[in-house]
């Protein structure tokens, strides 16, 4: 599929969509046996840019049920030391929140105190409300008091560099992590309360905090599939701060995109199958990675497709979204795609500075000329010593691309219900949790499930299941090889997740650095994508442009 073709799809299914009666009807027995009837439309698992919302704030958690466990040791935190710190922590990178801690105006306890007294302050019920947290670690405060105790060893201080010590960091809610439960943005995992995650161990591992949980398109938007981006049952409707209820926030890792831009934490963790981090990032002026598959665990993640899902960093700068990958980055021996790791960290962010575009080749896709910030990104490039080469994207289809997630997400889920979550819950299969949804649909579901009927529905056989990965992951790769070896291209310029379903299915790494805002004040990515294993040399190249562009703005009304 070209990106035409997405393009006219995404326009067709705005133009037909009727707007649909506030009352929120149950699931009728006639919707229960619908299937999705395009399995090549990845549409689904993209942005879908309407204002459609049913549903605003969650009727499920609230401010009073968030903070209840907090508010005590934030009690000693008040506006006047907010207004103190802001200057030394908002839109600041992580070596510089390091630098202000070693010399003494912050600590760590200050850090995750402002953080926390930020997202109370801005993040829910009231008239900038962005719903993009879900939960918050009642242990954030003591964790970062023991940094604090633990950074008067000078051995610690000397190290501190290009690390995550000490720093909050938001997890998106399908990340299991022991302190709250693991969500997925739905009712039915309330309280899935489970052990960490293989990267939350990581992240302890290395002493970030984890600070709380992100919001996100609920089941990583593979769940309604007639639903706007950011909608959980948990959560309710995660807000754009470029342009609440105006500009779309991006999907599924809705929450940790706009938490980051945001400034509610020092960094994100998101998820991504086909574009739920290149989308939110873009969407919301923030730099998402999506790695190579196999290079950060999904381990104790609650999965789409065991195929293609990854995790990955979404940050506010370049050197933090390399900071956060070492840290996550390792060998998870339980994980089918993991591979040995042959190199220590810090590897990612180590000499970023000393990268270069000097000779650099990418591929300009012609069909995205139109865009006057791509293009005005293009002549950075060229000033920092790029070489462009003007290309038409090849004309390959990626056929069976929902079926592909069907028949991932069947036996996945179901794994991840008997190995990760809860065993309280009782649930043992898609349709148990299907089931559980019927009980109250218009609160549970009320833009429906289509999306798990066609989990439940779609069957195949070993071979058919194989050949359809098999041709998946060979069409993908053509799209991007055959053009790098023709013309001896290091990578290719995309835009926001324009060609996030060819990275999926190549399995290759795609990274996303703010371009500039649209006339209607909406944040744009320039997307960097090349072939496995490359995210070093895609960090470099985004970090060049980043330092040349300074293309990001904070959002107005949160600063």
């Amino acid at each position: 599929m070209k990106y035409n073709y997405f393009l006219c799809l995404l326009l067709l299914v705005m133009a037909c969509k009727k707007t649909e009666d506030s009352n929120l009807s149950t699931e009728t027995e006639t919707e229960t046996n619908e299937t999705v009837t395009d399995d090549n439309d990845i549409s689904d698992i993209s942005t879908k840019d309407f204002r459609e919302f049913k549903v605003l704030d969650s009727k499920y958690i609230s401010n009073e049920s968030i903070w209840a466990d907090v508010n005590a040791d934030l009690a000693d935190f008040t506006e006047d030391d907010y207004k103190e710190l802001s200057p030394l922590i908002l839109d600041q990178d992580i070596p510089t929140l390091h630098g202000n801690i070693l010399n003494g105006k912050l600590s760590f306890e200050s850090l995750t105190k402002f953080y926390l007294y930020r997202i109370r302050k801005y993040d829910r019920e009231n008239d900038l409300s962005l719903n993009s947290v879900i939960s918050i670690n009642p242990n954030a405060i003591n964790e970062a008091r023991a940094k604090d105790a633990m950074f008067k060893d000078m051995e610690v201080r000397e190290n501190i560099n290009y690390s995550v010590f000490g720093m909050p960091i938001l997890l998106k809610d399908n990340i299991n992590t022991s302190e709250m439960p693991t969500t997925a943005g739905a009712v039915a995992f309330k309280v899935n309360q489970t052990d960490d995650a293989f990267i939350v161990s990581q992240l302890k591992a290395n002493h970030a905090i984890i600070l709380g949980k992100a919001n996100l398109s609920e089941w990583a938007y593979f769940f309604c599939g007639d639903c706007p981006s950011g909608y959980s049952a948990i959560g309710g409707q995660t807000l754009n701060p470029y342009g609440r209820r105006v500009i779309d926030t991006g999907g599924s890792s809705s929450g940790s995109g706009v938490a980051v831009a945001a400034n509610f934490c020092a960094a994100a963790i998101g998820s991504e199958t086909s574009g739920s981090i290149l989308s939110p990032a873009s969407q919301n002026s923030t730099v998402g990675l999506k790695p190579t598959i196999g290079l950060v665990s999904r381990t104790g993640i609650v999965p789409i497709s065991s195929t293609l899902d990854t995790a990955g960093p979404i940050t506010r700068t370049v050197i933090d979204n390399a900071i956060v990958l070492d840290a996550i980055f390792g060998e998870d021996k339980v994980d089918s795609k993991s591979f040995m790791i042959l190199w220590q960290q810090p590897f990612y962010a180590e000499n970023l500075d000393k990268g270069s575009l000097e000779g650099k080749r990418f591929g300009m896709f012609n069909n995205l000329k139109s865009d006057t910030l791509y293009m005005s990104a293009i002549e950075v490039l060229k000033a920092k010593g790029a070489e462009i080469v003007e290309m038409d994207p090849l004309e390959i289809d990626l056929p069976k691309f929902i079926r592909l997630l069907n028949l991932d997400m069947k036996p996945d889920l179901a794994a991840y219900l008997n190995d990760y979550s809860n065993s309280e819950l009782g649930y043992k299969t898609i349709e148990d949790i299907m089931a559980f949804n019927q009980t109250d649909s218009s609160g549970i579901m009320p833009y429906g499930q289509r999306l798990f009927r066609g989990v439940s529905n779609d069957s195949s056989t070993a071979e058919e299941f194989e050949e359809i990965k098999t041709v998946l992951k060979a069409n993908g790769q053509q799209f991007f090889d055959e053009p790098m070896k023709t013309h001896q291209l290091d990578g290719f310029l995309s835009i926001n997740n324009y060609h996030a379903g060819y990275a999926a299915v190549a399995e290759y790494p795609a990274l996303t650095v703010p371009m500039g805002y649209s006339e209607s004040g909406a944040p744009k990515g320039l997307t960097f994508i090349s072939s496995r294993l490359r995210e070093k040399q895609l960090l470099e190249w985004a970090y060049v442009y980043e330092q040349a562009s300074k293309m990001r703005v904070p959002p107005k009304n949160y600063n």
